[in-house]
């Protein structure tokens, strides 16, 4: 037999157990570049209109950091590009990431992978199974991005060019997460190390994009923007994640080849023959179990404010060379363009932190269908006591979280302008958004305890909210559907004027959903599996 015996099996099993999950993903990454080539055509339904983009949005140095390189900016495929480009890539790298995570590591981590390697299956069956129906799905993805794209009219060879750079960049995370699963013994090690990956590639993509470019080559989805859909249209650059994509899956292979089944490559230290004074309470139990991502989200964070930080100071050089951008962006004058980029960067800081905050309090639903929290409440702990413990930290995480974006993105600023009083300001306006990431944290509470199979909903939520927040005006949604995400209540900081009414209401919102959810947990039923 084989290692890649039963490969086919497996990816027929792999499709089947995630049909539904697929077509979601697949569904709203399609749609939104697509549909966002009407929007924006109704937007800037003339060249001129487009020209007056090219010069004042697309020429901004704030944008270029977010959203990357305007290539073609002069054309209505090169503004569908920059505006949906940087999002749309984020997304399906983590699409990938979940993809391959879900269906090799978490599977072998529940005992699933060794009853069907008790069958005439290889060894390296199910990773291989995982990465045909992942690829094909990449495949599937740009096709359809750019078929969608020359059905409203854009031209083909830009279209299939915008396609193609998804799939390259779906297929080298993919390859990396089938890497980092052999590497971590945990699903959520596997998640970590290869979402900081994605979240290290926009960074990086970010900083070389608003430099010389260099550093974006550093970066995969740098690779894929160097294709310059709608301008020259470059397919070259596709060989590099090509290339990066079967070194990847190569070394995957191998190392599974070497170790142990259940095992990884970075083993877990012996734990201490006895418990330290912090694991004697459940909080302290509850931050002892989430450290490492913590730790991680924290470095993270910190130095992703810290490059962002670090590029704030040119919108003012590109403010005074073209004033139509601030006119554009602020019409009335009030805040600075520098403020308002460095506003951006914190709502996406705080978006990101929103998912660490989800993610941490949906653990209590793995907890229990993986049967950790049945013994725990067999005892003298009550399930109201468990289920504080568990929201107590995500709660904290998000305060100390925001402070450090706000503190990374501070410290470099400050050091650039010379001001120290940066620090605390820039840290202040990142803490605001606490109250909308705990109302997020609170709707994840609600349904978990009312109906922990709804409680994956909360990414629903939590989805909707960062594109009615950032692409909103794009879709053209409407202004109570805009109004909808809770980032919308936070205020415009810095810069901007302090409200505290719409914290205070979110906040107690926050509460009040977080209630109601303990009340529920502690009148239902434990559930027993997923």
């Amino acid at each position: 037999m084989t290692t890649l015996a039963g490969t086919w099996p497996m990816a027929r099993l792999v499709l089947r157990r995630n049909r539904v999950w697929f077509a979601v993903w697949l569904t709203a990454l399609v749609a939104l570049p697509v549909l966002g080539v009407p929007s924006l055509d109704a937007l800037y339904p003339t060249q001129a209109d487009i020209d007056t983009y090219a010069r004042t949005a697309g020429s901004s140095p704030a944008a270029v950091a977010m959203n990357g390189p305007g290539h073609a900016v002069h054309t209505l495929g090169g503004i569908v590009v920059f505006e949906m480009g940087g999002y749309v890539a984020i997304a399906v790298a983590l699409m990938n990431v979940f993809a391959v995570g879900r269906n090799t590591r978490a599977e072998e981590e529940l005992g699933r992978v060794e009853l069907i390697r008790s069958n005439a299956v290889g060894r390296h069956a199910t990773l291989a199974g995982c990465l045909l129906v992942v690829f094909a799905a990449d495949v599937v993805l740009g096709t359809a991005v750019a078929a969608g794209m020359v059905a409203f009219g854009l031209p083909s060879a830009g279209s299939a060019a915008f396609g193609a750079s998804l799939t390259a960049i779906g297929v080298v995370f993919a390859a990396l997460t089938a890497l980092t699963a052999q590497v971590s013994e945990y699903a959520r090690g596997a998640y970590a190390i290869a979402g900081a990956a994605v979240g290290a590639s926009y960074v990086v993509r970010a900083a070389g994009d608003t430099g010389d470019g260099t550093f974006s080559w550093l970066s995969p989805i740098g690779w894929a923007q160097a294709t310059r859909p709608f301008a020259d249209s470059r397919w070259w650059p596709l060989l590099i994640p090509a290339g990066a994509a079967v070194l990847l899956v190569a070394a995957a292979v191998l190392v599974e080849s070497r170790r142990d089944h259940g095992a990884g490559v970075v083993r877990p230290r012996p734990g201490s023959v006895t418990a330290s004074r912090g694991l004697l309470n459940q909080v302290g139990f509850t931050l002892r179990l989430q450290r490492g991502g913590l730790i991680g989200w924290s470095i993270g964070v910190f130095l992703g404010g810290l490059a962002f930080g670090s590029v704030a100071r040119e919108t003012q050089d590109m403010m005074a060379e073209n004033p139509g951008v601030r006119e554009l962006f602020d019409p009335s004058g009030r805040l600075g363009l520098t403020d308002l980029f460095l506003g951006m960067v914190l709502l996406m800081l705080a978006m990101a932190i929103a998912g660490y905050v989800v993610a941490s309090t949906l653990r209590m639903r793995a907890e229990e269908y993986a049967g950790h929290a049945e013994p725990l409440l067999a005892g003298a702990l009550s399930r109201r006591r468990w289920t504080l413990s568990r929201l107590a930290v995500p709660a904290a995480a998000a305060v100390a979280l925001l402070a450090l974006a706000g503190l990374g993105v501070g410290i470099a600023h400050a050091v650039l302008t010379d001001d120290p009083m940066e620090v605390p300001r820039l840290v202040g306006a990142a803490v605001a958004h606490t109250p909308a990431v705990w109302l997020l944290a609170g709707i994840a509470m609600l349904l978990f305890g009312v109906t922990p199979r709804a409680a994956p909903l909360t990414w629903l939520v939590l989805a909707g909210s960062v594109v009615a927040s950032l692409l909103g005006s794009v879709f053209r949604f409407p202004g109570w559907l805009v109004d909808l995400s809770p980032f919308e209540r936070t205020p415009q900081l810095p810069g901007g004027d302090l409200t505290a009414t719409p914290l205070v209401v979110m906040a107690v919102l926050a509460i009040a959903l977080a209630a109601a959810g303990v009340s529920g947990f502690r009148r239902r039923d434990l559930a027993t599996s997923g």
